[in-house]
């Protein structure tokens, strides 16, 4: 399982350091052409919006992998001191992210991507179909699951060994 987080892991922050880049040549090109040139790129706009999707729902699943999310550890703060109640708070929170990302992520992600893709719906200016700017969405929440199904493992061993005081 570790060398496929490893494997995550590098794939996703190449992925989102490709688009954040093309991301900002769009949008740099969208206001040199709209300020300079004064013809505004029709596509560049569509493009940066649907990067930044992409860039968004990768880089939150990146960075949920670095355990580098934002949280509100207030309760955690409160439990510092006991490594069980500590262990038992994030295997909670783990859990309750995974339901997020499979219910709410993945399937539901999944079933609105399959849905557009089966309208036929397409973007105005680049024709693409929508069901593929939104599978985004399912994608994020699978490579979520497989983070946090590590996590939820470790939590689950660090519970059952507990560490000793020395």
């Amino acid at each position: 399982m570790n060398k496929l987080i490893a494997i995550m892991n590098k794939a996703l922050s190449l992925f989102c350091i490709s688009l954040s880049s093309v991301l900002v040549v769009c949008v740099v090109w969208q206001v040199f052409s709209r300020y300079v040139l004064n013809v505004p790129s029709t596509f560049t706009d569509e493009v940066a919006r649907f990067l930044f999707i992409w860039v968004g729902l990768m880089g939150a699943a990146y960075t949920l992998g670095q355990k580098r999310h934002l949280a509100i550890d207030l309760l955690a703060m409160k439990i510092e001191h006991d490594h069980a109640k500590h262990e038992k708070l994030r295997l909670i929170i783990n859990a309750i992210s995974m339901v997020f990302a499979s219910v709410i992520l993945t399937y539901g992600g999944g079933k609105l991507m399959l849905k557009t893709l089966s309208t036929g719906q397409v973007s105005p200016a680049l024709g693409i179909e929508m069901g593929l700017v939104y599978g985004a969405i399912p994608l994020s929440g699978l490579f979520m699951m497989i983070y946090l199904a590590k996590d939820i493992l470790d939590n689950i061993s660090n519970l059952n060994n507990p560490v000793r005081p020395e």
